[in-house]
């Protein structure tokens, strides 16, 4: 996989795909270019079977992504907003979707559309420095890339509504105790943390790690009965070599050799 001009990528031998948004002068905010380089990535990941988990931070010490670029945003005319909206909705989407597991290893502004990208990643894993908001309403707007729902579904109506409606900012413990991110770690282990929790995830069989994301996926989305969705996969878990083989792992007290048959 080739890194882009907004968004450097590394494959670790673990199977590990780190991609760093590398906007550093802008704090890594996401412009139209950017944002169709991740869509591009992303699709390339997960034709890409040696790419097993998605770690996505920003580059340097000071932004995970602050936001959109707001020079694109003086441009916009009232008639492109919604397809620049469902543009941006359209590429989280794909990366919530992911059938492999995403973490944001979020290194510090983590504002509008970066935090509506953090949302979209399964896992949010916060360094001490970081701050994260929708402060759209600020500008005279409301979050677009998804924001007003999957921060709803993280932390609740009463909290979500705190936040977007006072376009406020929180800094990355209140976003602990709220359920926003999943852990606080300091600066410098924030990649190593992130890596680390992946690899616990990916050491499991990759057919049971994607049922569980679509299962879960179906817990949030209408019109679906989550419970069915759930017997369906484990059924589907049952007819897979890799549950044989876990199975035998435990009777033998071994770890398993999964090979995501």
């Amino acid at each position: 996989m080739t890194s882009t001009s907004f968004i450097r990528t590394e494959l670790r031998p673990d199977g590990i795909q780190l991609l760093t948004i590398d906007r550093i002068a802008q704090y890594n905010a996401l412009n139209i270019e950017a944002v169709q380089q991740l869509e591009y990535l992303l699709t390339q990941a997960k034709a890409d079977v040696n790419v097993r988990g998605i770690v996505v931070t920003g580059a340097g010490s000071k932004a995970f992504v602050a936001g959109a670029d707001i020079n694109e945003f003086k441009l916009l005319a009232p008639s492109e907003s919604r397809d620049f909206a469902e543009r941006g909705q359209r590429v989280l989407q794909q990366l919530e979707d992911m059938p492999i597991p995403v973490v944001a290893a979020i290194n510090g502004f983590a504002l509008g559309g970066g935090c509506e990208l953090a949302l979209a990643c399964h896992i949010r894993i916060a360094s001490e420095q970081a701050q994260l908001g929708l402060p759209e309403v600020k500008l005279g707007i409301i979050p677009g890339y998804g924001g007003t729902q999957r921060l709803t579904q993280l932390v609740g109506r009463g909290r979500a509504l705190e936040l977007m409606l006072s376009g406020g900012s929180i800094k990355a413990g209140e976003a602990f105790r709220i359920g926003l991110v999943n852990r606080v770690v300091p600066a410098e282990q924030l990649l190593t943390v992130s890596f680390e929790i992946l690899a616990q995830m990916i050491a499991n069989a990759p057919f049971a790690l994607t049922k569980v994301l679509e299962a879960v996926s179906g817990a949030l989305a209408g019109g679906i009965n989550g419970y069915e969705m759930e017997a369906a996969a484990f059924e589907a878990c049952c007819h897979t070599i890799d549950f044989q083989e876990g199975v035998q792992a435990f009777v033998e007290k071994r770890p398993p050799v999964f090979t995501g048959m």
